[in-house]
């Protein structure tokens, strides 16, 4: 009795968690400096997202009608649009906007996947087949014109622009995760639980999945950067969030209305956020592959 109580595993504490993601975070600096830095780069942009009210100099809808469309200077690091409203405040506030559909898109979209392709790879047969069809349909489509087809379809606003982008990101997690499913449940482990008489459920959720989680990490971190680059392009046509909400985006898209050459300010500060975000997400997920892929472990 003594010797099963003493075998059974420690209770996890908060101390312990706290051990274990210090030691992990310690682990990927040493192996990926440079994703890590990047990494570090993208918890910035996010801290800066989140505490836009506080750090942001102005509201982002407050005209100063005396400094309409002024270069940068020391009362606007940015410059002024068209109406007078501070450029540095508008590219804060709009990485919250920007931030929340990307983070949105990718979770739902490749959750959805994951699941689906779950579901197909563990069942195969007809089912598999119809939805495999299903899949080749919505990628056939480049992902910026049926993410556009969806919004303009559905309405604008924030809602419409997750779905519609989170349309796009299912056929790549149910690919991914299909293929990975396919190779898991011919392992030994799945057969033994099979032949101990588990269900289609427990070996689903219980045996395959967690196996599927580094190939999930590693779609959404590297798709971030693509739903991004989508929210930022539809906002740009003008079906993506609606003003006067700023978004890098439709900040792009205000600066070519203000006359034939835009001012030089009101284009690169939010193709800079775009270009930095998107570059810092990207290569925070092949750090995350390249740690969780054993075969690329040793070239890191």
């Amino acid at each position: 009795m003594t010797a099963a109580i003493s075998a059974q595993p420690a209770p996890v504490t908060a101390a312990s968690f706290l051990r274990w993601a210090f030691g992990g975070t310690r682990r990927f600096f040493r192996r990926a400096p440079l994703s890590a830095f990047w990494g570090c780069i993208a918890a910035a942009i996010v801290t800066m997202a989140i505490a836009a009210p506080v750090i942001a100099p102005y509201p982002p809808l407050k005209s100063d009608f005396r400094s309409m469309q002024k270069p940068p200077n020391e009362a606007h690091w940015f410059g002024t649009d068209q109406i007078g409203r501070d450029t540095l405040s508008r590219v804060i506030y709009g990485s919250r906007a920007s931030l929340t559909v990307a983070l949105g898109a990718v979770v739902f979209g490749t959750t959805v996947g994951a699941l689906w392709g779950l579901a197909c790879g563990y069942f195969g047969g007809r089912f598999d087949m119809a939805s495999q069809r299903l899949i080749e349909f919505l990628q056939s489509f480049p992902d910026l014109i049926l993410a556009m087809a969806i919004a303009m379809a559905l309405g604008g606003g924030l809602g419409t622009v997750i779905v519609a982008i989170a349309i796009t990101r299912i056929p790549f997690g149910g690919r991914v995760i299909r293929a990975v499913v396919m190779s898991l449940k011919e392992m030994q482990y799945v057969e033994a639980a099979r032949g101990l008489g588990a269900s289609h459920k427990r070996l689903m959720f219980r045996h395959i999945l967690p196996q599927c989680v580094a190939p999930y990490l590693i779609l959404a971190t590297t798709h971030l950067g693509v739903a991004i680059v989508i929210e930022a392009s539809l906002g740009f046509l003008g079906v993506g969030i609606p003003p006067p909400e700023p978004t890098w985006g439709n900040m792009l898209s205000d600066a070519l209305n203000a006359g034939l050459v835009p001012p030089w300010w009101l284009v690169l500060f939010p193709g800079a956020a775009i270009t930095l975000t998107v570059l810092a997400f990207n290569l925070l997920g092949d750090g995350i592959r390249d740690m969780l892929d054993p075969r690329l472990r040793g070239s890191v």
